[in-house]
C-alpha cells in the first residue's frame, strides 16, 4: 500500500501511471459503479495522452471524484476536505491514493502548492471549478483557482459534466439502476500571458470553463449559467456539445 512520503519520486517518474494499489481501488470502485448503475463515457478521446492538464468537472455528489477516478484512463490526483484527513479510515485512505487535502472556504497556499507540483510535475489533476458540491443540482458561479493554475503552469483544461449521480441510491430502492452520464469535451487552452495573470484574465478564463460545463450540459443542469445559448451560441452549437442533450 502506498503512502505519501512517495508520492513525489513517483509522480517525477511517470506522473501519469497508476501503482498497483490505485488500479486496485479503481477496480474495486468500477466494479460497484456498475454493479449499482449503468455508466456511459463519452469524448474519452479528447483527453492528452500526456501531462500536465486540469480536468474540470461540475460537482453534483460525492459520487464525482470516485467516478471520474474510474473512467479516466490514467492517474488523477483530485482534492478532499480537510476534515477526513484526521479521519480513521478515510484519511489514510485518500493519502494512498495521493489526494491533496484543502482547506474549504479559504485559499489554502499549502494545497495550492501541492497542486500546482503535480502540474509541473506533467501529472493530471481533477478539481470541481465551482468549489463546493451544489445544493441546487445545478452549475454554481466557477471560482478563479482552475484558471489560475492552468494559467500559471501553462496547462489545458478539460471540461467533463456528470449527471444522473444523484439518482443512484435512490433508483436502488426502486431495484433499478440509474444512468450515470459522463461526457469528456475539448481541452480549453489557457490565455497567453505575459508575467502573472491578472484578475480580469483569470476571470474571464473561469468563465470560459463554466460555460462550456454549461454548454455540455442538458438545460436543468445549467444552473447560474443557463444563459449559454443566449451569451455563447457558439458553444450550444459547436463541439463542446458533443455527447450534451437530454438526462435521463
Amino acid at each position: 500500500m502506498n503512502n505519501g512520503d512517495h508520492s513525489t519520486n513517483d509522480r517525477a517518474s511517470n506522473p501519469l501511471e497508476m501503482s498497483l494499489w490505485y488500479r486496485f481501488v479503481r477496480a474495486v470502485i468500477g466494479f460497484v459503479l456498475r454493479l449499482l448503475s449503468r455508466l456511459e463515457i463519452e469524448g474519452l478521446e479528447h483527453l492528452p495522452d500526456r501531462g500536465p492538464y486540469l480536468v474540470a468537472v461540475n460537482h453534483l455528489h460525492w459520487l464525482d471524484p470516485p467516478v471520474l477516478g474510474v473512467v479516466l484512463p490514467y492517474r488523477v490526483h483530485v482534492f478532499a476536505a480537510e476534515k477526513w484527513e484526521v479521519h480513521w479510515l478515510l484519511g489514510p485512505f485518500f493519502r494512498s491514493l495521493d489526494a491533496i487535502f484543502v482547506q474549504r472556504g479559504e485559499v489554502d497556499r499549502k494545497a495550492l502548492r501541492a497542486a500546482l507540483e503535480v502540474l509541473k510535475e506533467g501529472g493530471v489533476l481533477g478539481l470541481a471549478p465551482e468549489g463546493t458540491r451544489s445544493k441546487t443540482g445545478a452549475l454554481q458561479r466557477g471560482r478563479g483557482g482552475a484558471a489560475y493554475m492552468a494559467t500559471r503552469v501553462r496547462a489545458p483544461v478539460v471540461p467533463v459534466v456528470i449527471t444522473g449521480q444523484r439518482e443512484v441510491f435512490p433508483s436502488l430502492w426502486r431495484l433499478r439502476r440509474a444512468k450515470i452520464r459522463v461526457v469528456f469535451g475539448p481541452p480549453l487552452e489557457p490565455p497567453a500571458v505575459e508575467g502573472k495573470a491578472t484578475t480580469d484574465q483569470i476571470r474571464a478564463f473561469t468563465e470560459e470553463i463554466m460555460y462550456h460545463l454549461a454548454a455540455m450540459l442538458p438545460p436543468q443542469y445549467r444552473g447560474v449559467y443557463a444563459d449559454v445559448a443566449e451569451k455563447r451560441p457558439d458553444l450550444v452549437t459547436g463541439p463542446a456539445m458533443v455527447g450534451a442533450g437530454s438526462d435521463e
